[in-house]
This record gives C-alpha cells, structure tokens and sequence, in this order.
C-alpha cells in the first residue's frame, strides 16, 4: 500500500516510516521540517500541512492511508496560539483531504494522556472514557479537541475508516516526547508524597504496532500500550538518574530552573497521578504484542547515554 504519514520528521515518526518500509509499504513523507538523511526510497514533501501545496500532496500521491502524527504537545516550544493551528487545523485538513482524493483509511496517532490525571481518575481507562482534568490542565485541550475530531469522523464520514490510537509514553533512540522531557535532567522533579505509575514502550514496538493499524485497519478508538506500569522513580533510578521529592509550591517554582526540565504548570498532575490505559481492546483488533519490555527499555535508554 502507499502510505502518506503526515508529520513524518519527527523522532518516532521516522521509525514509523522506516517500519513500513520494511514491511513493504510505499511510504511517502508530508512535513514542514526537513527529514535530509531519509533513506532511498522515502520521499519527503517539505510543506505545511495547512497550505494549499500540502494539498496537492494528497492530489498527486493519491495514498491508500494517511497516517497522521503531525500534533504536538505543550511541552514543546510552540506558543499556544501556534499549536492550537497546528493540532486542530492540520486534523482537519488530513481529513478533508483524504475525503476528497479518494483516501480509503486515516490512522489518527492520539496519546493516552487524552483521559487526563486525577486523584478520582480509574486505575486502567477504557476507549469509551470522556477526556478529565483538563480543568488542571488546560494545555491539553487542542490535542483532546484534535483527537475528538477525528474520532467523530468515524460517524461524520462513514464512507473513510478510521482508527484512532492513543498511546501511552515512548522512550527510545528517537529522545523525544514527553517521557524523555521528564527524563531529561539528571535529577527527575516528583511532587513529595507522590510516586505515579507510568506506562511506556519501546519506539520499535510503538511503530510495530501503528503499522498494525495500516494493514489490519480497525475502525475506532483503540488504546495502545505496552507491558506494566512502572513508578516514576524507578524509571528515574534505572536510567541513571535521581529522583528529587519536592513539595509541590516549591517545585511549581523551580521547573525550568536548577537543572529541572521546564514543565507547564498542569504537568504537574501528570507527575502526580497515574495515567494507565486498558489496551486489550487493540490487541484482540490487530494481534498486537510488545517485543521488549520495561526492564530493556530503561536498559537501552540508559545506554544512549542522555
């Protein structure tokens, strides 16, 4: 199959794209940023998701799938206003152009973090969960808003499937995302008293399993994730670094000072309570199964040497 996966440049997006290659999918790139050392046999469109050339991408290419990875989240350097643009002009426009040049399935790449973290929250959510805590969190809100839009699709466009995913947390060579920006210190902020579960897998898993979703193609809202749970600061200890208790007025003050990643406010809640994630549903869809597990996946971060 031909495969437009938009927002191609990016850390894990590459591995996807790698992924697919491997598998024997054409895999063809649409992203503002440069990929300049993408291997033979990957092209790369440098344009802007929400301008008319992008457009012409899905006229010319004509992609069987377009996988959509092209969000990003508040813990980048992107203002609010920019990323709201970003998250919920470029959903839509995947959209409108994949209904108008014959695309046959989307798959939307959401995160976990969509159910939000609260004191009250479920210990595992399940798909059918409404986004919470955005009240703490209110730097979520274009990413929920992005993922919501293209799971109202799967009624609004009956005629295009859709499989919306939200993964939990990654960690690999790539050193992106929002587990690696936790880990990016040598010291880990923790709100005293608190010790979350985090729930994360390996990069090559995570595009195993989002090239699951292009072959087997299941229509609706699936969770993805990969095997237990750990506590933050053994995720902290086992990749070389230590985990700093601060109480919580203190720590709001020193994010983005002393060595602390710079963290928006609302993070914290993440740091605090775990977000965990039933995906049995994914794995009885596609035959998903992680290959490497908590232990080797700290291991092998821990190794890069970050």
């Amino acid at each position: 199959m031909k495969v437009l996966l938009v927002g191609v440049a990016g850390g894990t997006a590459r591995q996807c794209a790698l992924t697919l290659r491997e598998r024997g999918h054409e895999v063809v790139g649409l992203d503002r940023r440069p990929w300049r050392d993408a291997p033979k046999g990957i092209r790369n469109f440098e344009v802007d998701l929400r301008k008319r050339a992008a457009e012409d991408v899905f006229r010319k290419e004509r992609p069987d799938v377009v996988v959509h990875m092209a969000t990003v989240t508040s813990l980048t350097n992107v203002r609010a206003e920019e990323r709201e643009r970003v998250n919920l002009g470029g959903t839509r426009a995947v959209f409108e152009h994949s209904l108008q040049y014959g695309v046959k399935h989307v798959v939307f790449v959401g995160r976990h973090t969509y159910y939000g973290a609260a004191a009250d929250s479920a210990l595992y959510h399940s798909e059918d969960e409404p986004p919470m805590a955005l009240g703490t969190f209110p730097e979520l809100g274009d990413l929920v808003a992005a993922d919501l839009y293209a799971a109202n699709a799967l009624w609004r466009s009956p005629q295009l499937e859709v499989s919306v995913l939200r993964f939990c947390y990654t960690l690999g060579p790539s050193r992106t995302g929002t587990l690696s920006t936790f880990l990016s210190g040598k010291r880990v902020p923790m709100v005293l008293g608190y010790d979350p579960l985090f729930q994360f897998m390996y990069e090559q898993d995570f595009a195993v399993a989002v090239s699951l979703a292009v072959e087997k193609k299941p229509r609706g809202v699936f969770n993805v994730a990969g095997p237990n749970p750990v506590p933050l600061s053994t995720i902290a200890r086992a990749t070389g670094r230590s985990p700093v208790p601060i109480p919580e007025p203190v720590l709001v003050r020193m994010l983005g000072h002393f060595g602390f990643p710079r963290l928006p406010k609302g993070a914290l809640e993440h740091i605090k309570y775990p977000v965990v994630v039933d995906s049995s549903a994914y794995v009885k869809a596609t035959g998903f199964k992680w290959e490497v597990d908590e232990v080797e996946t700290l291991e092998r971060y821990r190794a890069l040497g970050i």
